[in-house]
C-alpha cells in the first residue's frame, strides 16, 4: 500500500474509533430516567386535598409521559423515561415534610421533586427548594405576599391566583346584585386556622372592606375542627345575604352539610378548597346548584375535556374543576421546560420555565416571567352538575352566574 495512503486509512480508522468512544461514552453518560420524587400527604387532615387535586394529576402525567418513550433531551439525543423513586408521606406535619423534603434533594439526590399540598407547606418548604435549587411550581398554594416571595426565593413559581384576586372575582359578583338592589351589604366571613385561612381571610376583608361591605361575622375555627355546626347558627343569626369561607376540604363538607341541615340559605354561598371536587357534587348532588367557590376553570380549552376522561379512566378519580387541572398543567411546563432546555441540569431548566413561555397547557397558555401565573378565573360556580367558570367577567369562557343560590 502507497504510504500516503496507508497514511489516511490509518488517520480514517482513527478518527472512526474516536467517534464510536465518544459515542460510547455520551450512552454511558444518557440516564436510564429522570429520577423524581415528592413528599405528599397520603394521610392525616390534607389527604381528601392531596388525594383529589395534586397526586392523580402526578400519576397521570408519569404515565403520558412514558407512553411516547420520555422526556426528550437533546443533550443525550434521546427521550428519557421519568420514574418516580420517591414518593413519601409527610403525614399533614411540617416537619416530617422539611425532613422528607431535605432527604429527597441531598441524600436521594432526585432531578426533580414536585411539590406537596397546600399553601402552608408550600410556603414552608420554599426555602429547602431554593438551597438546593430546585424548581418549585407550587399550585396548591397563593400568599398575599407572592411578589416578595418569588425574590426572596427565586426557585419558587405561584400557579394560582393571590387571595387579593379571588376575593376581587367573588366582590365583582356581589357588587353587580347589591347595585341592582338585590344583596344587602352584610358578609359572613370565616376561616380555617392554618396559612391558608389567614392569606384567604386577609385578602378577602381587605378587599370587602374597601368595597364598603359590613363583615358582621368574621372569625377562624380550627384546622381539623370535627363540627363546625356552630358556625353555620351563628351564620344563619348574622343576618347577611352573602356566606364566604376560607375552608379546607373536610371543612368545605361540614359547613354545607351543616347549612343543609339547618335550612341556611344565604343569596351566596362561598366555600374554598373542595368546592371544586367532583366528590362535593356527588356527596350533594342536586342541591349544589348555585353554590360559588375558589377558582374555576374552563372545560372547553383545547385537550381539557381529554384530560379530564383520561385522569378519570387512568387514576380512577375525577378532577376537580380549579387546582386539578393546573396541576397537570405545571407538569406539563416542566416537560415542555426541560426540552426547550435541552438538558437536566435544574439550573438552566429553572431559568427556561421563567423565560421560555407562554407554555401551551390545558388551562391555556401560561407566561412566568414574574414567577407568577397572572390574570386566571377567580370564582367557580355549580351549575347542572358541573364547577365552571364565572368570574372574574371578562376572562374568555366564563358562565353567567346563577342568583341567588337555590334554596338546599
Amino acid at each position: 500500500m502507497h504510504k500516503q495512503t496507508r497514511r489516511t486509512v490509518l488517520a480514517a480508522i482513527s478518527v472512526a474509533a474516536g467517534c464510536l468512544a465518544a459515542g460510547a461514552v455520551a450512552a454511558a453518560e444518557a440516564p436510564k430516567s429522570i429520577r423524581i420524587g415528592y413528599a405528599v400527604s397520603l394521610s392525616g387532615v390534607n389527604a381528601q386535598g392531596a388525594a383529589t387535586t395534586t397526586l392523580p394529576g402526578y400519576e397521570l402525567w408519569v404515565k403520558d409521559v412514558n407512553a411516547k418513550g420520555g422526556i426528550m433531551v437533546k443533550e443525550f439525543g434521546k427521550r428519557i423515561p421519568v420514574e418516580v423513586v420517591a414518593k413519601y408521606d409527610d403525614t399533614s406535619n411540617v416537619e416530617t415534610l422539611l425532613r422528607l423534603e431535605e432527604k429527597l434533594m441531598s441524600q436521594d439526590k432526585v432531578d426533580f421533586v414536585l411539590p406537596p399540598w397546600s399553601t402552608g407547606f408550600n410556603l414552608a418548604v420554599a426555602p429547602i427548594f431554593a438551597k438546593y435549587g430546585y424548581p418549585q411550581l407550587a399550585v396548591t398554594a397563593n400568599s398575599n405576599d407572592e411578589e416578595q416571595l418569588v425574590k426572596q426565593f427565586p426557585t419558587l413559581f405561584f400557579l394560582l391566583n393571590q387571595p387579593p384576586h379571588f376575593g376581587g372575582a367573588l366582590i365583582e359578583i356581589l357588587n353587580k346584585y347589591r347595585t341592582a338592589g338585590q344583596l344587602n351589604n352584610k358578609v359572613v366571613l370565616l376561616s380555617v386556622g392554618d396559612q391558608f385561612g389567614a392569606e384567604f381571610s386577609a385578602g378577602f376583608a381587605a378587599g370587602l372592606k374597601a368595597n364598603g361591605y359590613d363583615i358582621v361575622l368574621q372569625k377562624s375555627y380550627p384546622l381539623g375542627a370535627a363540627d363546625l355546626t356552630n358556625e353555620i347558627k351563628e351564620a344563619k343569626a348574622s343576618g347577611a345575604d352573602t356566606f364566604i369561607a376560607g375552608s379546607y376540604p373536610p371543612d368545605t363538607f361540614m359547613l354545607t352539610g351543616a347549612a343543609i341541615a339547618q335550612g341556611y340559605n344565604p343569596k351566596i354561598f362561598y366555600t374554598a378548597v373542595g368546592t371544586a371536587f367532583a366528590e362535593y357534587g356527588g356527596t350533594f348532588k342536586d342541591k349544589v346548584q348555585g353554590v360559588l367557590g375558589i377558582g374555576g376553570w374552563d372545560p372547553a380549552l383545547p385537550g381539557a375535556m381529554d384530560y379530564y376522561k383520561r385522569q378519570q379512566e387512568a387514576t380512577g378519580h375525577a378532577p376537580d374543576g380549579w387546582a386539578s387541572p393546573v396541576t397537570y398543567a405545571s407538569l406539563q411546563i416542566l416537560e415542555q421546560a426541560i426540552e426547550k432546555a435541552g438538558a437536566l441540569d435544574r439550573k438552566k431548566v429553572l431559568e427556561t420555565i421563567a423565560d421560555g413561555g407562554p407554555w401551551d397547557t390545558i388551562v391555556g397558555p401560561v407566561d412566568l416571567k414574574t414567577h407568577i401565573r397572572e390574570h386566571q378565573i377567580g370564582a367557580g360556580q355549580w351549575q347542572n352538575g358541573q364547577f365552571v367558570g364565572v368570574a372574574p367577567s371578562d376572562f374568555p369562557g366564563v358562565k353567567p352566574v346563577i342568583f341567588p343560590k337555590p334554596a338546599w
